[in-house]
């Protein structure tokens, strides 16, 4: 069984580069450890291939992804005993789930607010709908300046949210408003991104890890 450290030398090992963000990436695990184990949800957003990104961790985190995650034993009762034909198919197929919501899935409300309002507002109106005080934002920018994710940190901080910000080296605007700033070392666009999806998965093992490792 690895722990968050094993996690965090494999990260480095693969990818030197990340090596000076290693507290970083520690702290950011813990910060969504915190935010789960309180009962908030991870908000991500992010622009072209980091709304790619946003969709994909969203992805493994509301399923299994590296470990097995069978619901808890009370909802299986619960569903077997609402439905005698398909209640025991679902206590068997369906899966432990960490909330979290890609901010750039919602194709009808996103043109809505771009169409009616701003588009630059496009994140931070979904974090004034969804965002609790115990929730966690990721927002992603290569270059830390897209207006829409800085408007989204200001409105995440605005409601007591932790920001955790994933960007190239500078941080941009956005390091202002970010509790924990992941700021890969490299400037070219798709250099940053290479090194952002092993980072954002390896957050995704030591938090998956950490509340379903027993189930190994």
């Amino acid at each position: 069984m690895m722990n968050k450290h094993a996690f965090l030398d494999q990260l480095c090992d693969r990818y030197p580069l990340l090596t000076g963000l290693k507290q970083s990436i520690s702290n950011a695990g813990e910060m969504i450890i915190d935010c789960y184990s309180g009962g908030g949800k991870l908000l991500i957003c992010g622009n072209g291939g980091s709304s790619s990104d946003s969709d994909h961790i969203v992805g493994e985190l509301m399923k299994s992804f590296e470990i097995t995650r069978p619901v808890d034993g009370r909802i299986k009762e619960q569903l077997v005993k609402i439905s005698s034909l398909r209640g025991g198919y679902l206590a068997e197929k369906l899966e432990g789930a960490l909330p979290a919501i890609s901010l750039s899935a919602h194709t009808g409300l996103a043109t809505a607010i771009c169409n009616d309002t701003d588009a630059n507002l496009v994140f931070a109106q979904q974090i004034i709908g969804y965002g609790r005080e115990k929730d966690v934002l990721i927002g992603i920018s290569s270059s830390g300046n897209s207006q829409n994710i800085v408007d989204a940190c200001i409105t995440a901080k605005a409601l007591n949210l932790k920001v955790i910000g994933i960007t190239g080296i500078t941080g941009g605007i956005m390091k202002e408003y970010c509790d924990i700033l992941l700021n890969v070392p490299e400037k070219r666009t798709a250099f940053v991104q290479e090194l952002q999806l092993p980072l954002l998965h390896t957050l995704c093992m030591i938090v998956e890890n950490h509340f379903y490792c027993n189930n190994k």
